[in-house]
């Protein structure tokens, strides 16, 4: 029997084998990421870019007290800086989306073994260097798994050179400036303000833990839209940052015990404070960009630079500005409506159904649905049947903010015609900045700024100009008295066609006025006096020195207020006279910086001589006697006898001085309220979008009741505020003062007063 001979294995084959197998696959993964980083799998980011990755950055408005207004963006990103983020933040970050971030060189290869160990249910592996990747030099790739794998390799290619060109506390950084937690929340700062309204250092462990959450994915654990999923995921955070002793167990279970709370405050176009003022502050920037390029020759992008435009509006001002106007004409508009339930062509007075249908098709035209019909050949009737079908839609409501309702696309036009509109500008007399601006009552609905854009009759608010021309001519005193009878400027003086004989409201007449009873109670034929002796030209030319833009027919009707004049031109011209007969032109810019705070332009604002000191105070004179003794006089109080369940907020009882002036237009179209303090110029506007759109009577309809309760709820809150410094002090009499204005006023007007009607609505 012969015996077999056993054969030993060859294990230095089997280790030249394994060797070589080893060998060829790092030689093959390398000459795989040689070609990747040569493009062989498309190109990739070159030295210039890792250098400046692509970068959308929003251009900021801050106002004068420092605070954020909003932002032109088209990806809603502010840039902060690693200091200015928590050490929470940073910390929950690397814990749960990468826990060996400082260890690694961009690629983790324990997690990418765990992942793949797992089948990828704990996540792909990815680390934060290679989230930045992706989010910085390549877009996702929803295709095959081949397209899938070289994504994922081309990935931790430039996850190295990012790794080699950046410290890791920058790519933490650029990593939670660029991420995208929706809502037009781009970036870590635009998180914060948008979910809690505060600074990113001054997010708490809750807070943080919350946003780091919705790293993992922020639609499925977004706190405003599913708050279960972000409580889960916060905690597995607060889990994460225990495991690796960032906390200890009572801090995890103590947050993790808390309910999800945020404090939602979007930042969209419409949203937030001085929407108005953003959106013409938009166009302005537009311009100045075009005559201010960059040193290559290239302009400036106001959406994606990450300008810093710091304004001159003060946010504390803003918002009891717009609080006002919100408080006065949500109430305002509730008599309104009240009223037209019992105008049978509401909201429009006096016109024919054939004036209405203009109208409604003026305001039909320039919609995309008729733009749309109109394209595919409908004929007028068939778009105005397709106008008339009703539809569920959301509308502008004073107390829900919207609502949901069913109306046709035709009764909802003429809803919002039915809704008075308001601007209110305020402007510092003495430096020309703008602080306050509200160009309507809510921008998403109502988008027509009526501080700019809107001109209208300026009825007896002109009135001033009148007297200011006469007293700076001639040195006339207020005290000056005048017959208050009929006056007629006769045919062919100033290219009159007929005889102007201009009546006093409700024609009353008798006896002798002073200038500063006369403008105090509105008297017109003593206003069409004063305009005949000084000539409409002068008078003219004063307005449009003062800041009046609009174009002035040299008539003497302008005396009565006959001219339209936008609310911007008016208050500017009123800053006038509180500031010792100088216009300095109003600015709503301070400078603008890049994005690097290098300053581009500071903005100095021009300023000229329009009138004598003397005469400005003198004016100032005639207007506070509007608010002592005239249709001004509601501000102080005199009510008379006034239910407990009037409007909040009246009576008023003002006692400072406050030179001012109500205007109220033909039909009560247009209610205006001017008030002057010594640092702050206001102006108040109310009326319909269409003139036809109007209260029936004068006790509503005037200035006194449609303007002046905005502007008296603001200076009220101004007031209130001790933050702020406005004036409650009487206007700087100017040395060796020679003009009379202590006149013994007469008091006959004190109980000529409005009294709140029995139901509680009056003013």
């Amino acid at each position: 029997m012969t015996k077999k001979t056993e054969t030993k294995p060859n294990y230095s084959l089997y280790l030249r084998i394994l060797w070589g197998v080893f060998l060829f696959s790092v030689l093959g993964i390398a000459t795989l990421f040689v070609a990747i980083n040569y493009g062989a799998f498309g190109k990739l980011p070159t030295f210039e870019d890792l250098e400046n990755p692509e970068k959308n950055f929003a251009s900021e408005i801050i106002s004068a007290d420092g605070i954020t207004l909003g932002k032109y963006y088209r990806e809603n990103r502010t840039p902060v800086k690693f200091r200015d983020l928590p050490d929470n933040l940073v910390k929950a970050l690397v814990a749960t989306e990468d826990e060996r971030f400082y260890e690694h060189s961009g690629i983790d290869f324990y997690a990418i073994a765990r992942a793949v160990g797992k089948l990828g249910q704990n996540g792909g592996g990815s680390t934060i260097t290679q989230q930045l990747a992706k989010q910085l030099f390549h877009k996702r790739e929803n295709a095959s798994i081949f397209k899938k794998i070289k994504q994922k390799l081309k990935e931790w290619v430039i996850a190295i050179k990012l790794e080699r060109q950046y410290t890791k506390n920058e790519i933490i950084t650029m990593y939670l400036n660029k991420y995208d937690f929706l809502y037009n929340a781009i970036g870590i700062r635009s998180a914060s303000r948008i979910y809690f309204n505060k600074e990113p250092k001054d997010l708490t462990l809750e807070e943080s833990a919350i946003l780091v959450g919705m790293a993992k994915n922020p639609s499925l654990y977004n706190p405003k839209r599913f708050p279960d999923n972000a409580k889960k995921r916060r905690d597995v955070v607060l889990g994460q940052l225990e495991r690796n002793g960032a906390i200890d167990t009572k801090q995890k279970d103590s947050v993790a015990s808390l309910p999800i709370k945020i404090t939602f405050t979007p930042e969209g176009h419409s949203d937030g404070h001085a929407t108005y003022f953003r959106e013409y502050l938009r166009d302005y920037l537009k311009s100045w960009i075009k005559e201010h390029p960059k040193e290559d020759g290239t302009y400036y992008d106001i959406y994606r630079d990450g300008l810093k435009i710091y304004v001159t509006l003060d946010s504390r001002i803003q918002k009891h500005a717009e609080e006002a106007v919100t408080q006065h004409m949500s109430n305002l508009q509730r008599i309104f409506f009240k009223e037209q339930k019992r105008n049978r062509t509401a909201p429009f007075y006096d016109l024919t159904q054939s004036e209405i249908d203009k109208i409604m098709w003026r305001a039909m035209v320039p919609t995309q649905r008729y733009q749309t019909l109109k394209a595919n050949g409908a004929s007028k009737k068939e778009i105005l049947k397709n106008f008339k079908i009703k539809r569920k839609m959301k509308v502008f409501d004073w107390k829900k903010g919207e609502k949901d309702t069913v109306l046709s696309p035709y009764d909802s036009i003429r809803y919002y015609k039915a809704h008075l509109r308001s601007g209110l500008l305020a402007v510092e007399p003495q430096t020309g900045h703008i602080k306050a601006w509200v160009g309507g009552i809510n921008h998403k609905y109502f988008k027509y700024d009526h501080v700019k854009q809107g001109k209208r009759q300026a009825g007896s608010t002109f009135k001033p100009f009148v007297y200011a021309s006469a007293i700076n001519q001639f040195r006339i005193s207020p005290c000056e008295k005048y017959p208050n009878t009929p006056y007629t400027i006769p045919k062919g003086k100033y290219d009159l066609l007929k005889d102007w004989t201009p009546r006093n409201s409700g024609d009353d007449y008798g006896g002798e006025l002073t200038l500063k009873q006369a403008l105090a109670k509105s008297i017109n034929v003593i206003t069409a006096r004063m305009i005949d002796r000084v000539g409409p030209e002068n008078v003219v030319n004063l307005a449009k020195k003062s800041g009046i833009t609009s174009h002035i027919d040299p008539y003497p009707s302008i005396a009565l207020g006959t001219v339209d004049v936008s609310l911007f031109d008016m208050v500017g011209a009123y800053a006038m006279f509180a500031n010792k007969g100088f216009r300095v032109h109003q600015t709503m810019v301070m400078r603008i910086e890049d994005r690097n705070g290098s300053v581009l332009q500071r903005f100095i604002p021009s300023s000229e001589e329009v009138m004598s000191e003397e005469a400005a105070y003198a004016v100032l004179s005639l207007l506070k006697g509007v608010t002592m003794e005239g249709s001004g006089v509601r501000l102080r109080g005199k009510w008379g006898k006034y239910p407990e369940n009037v409007a909040t907020g009246y009576p008023y009882q003002f006692t400072n001085p406050i030179a001012g002036k109500t205007g109220t237009t033909q039909n009560q179209s247009d209610g205006w309220f001017m008030g002057v303090v010594p640092n702050l110029a206001v102006g108040v506007w109310t009326g319909g979008e269409e003139r036809a759109t109007h209260f029936a009577g004068i006790t509503f309809g005037q200035g006194a009741s449609m303007s002046l309760p905005t502007w008296a709820l603001f200076m009220k809150r101004l007031y209130a505020d001790e933050t702020l410094n406005i004036s409650q002090e009487d206007f700087e009499r100017p040395d060796n003062f020679g003009i009379a204005i202590d006149c013994d006023s007469s008091k006959e007007n004190e109980e000529e007063v409005f009294i709140p009607q029995e139901d509680g609505t009056g003013f």
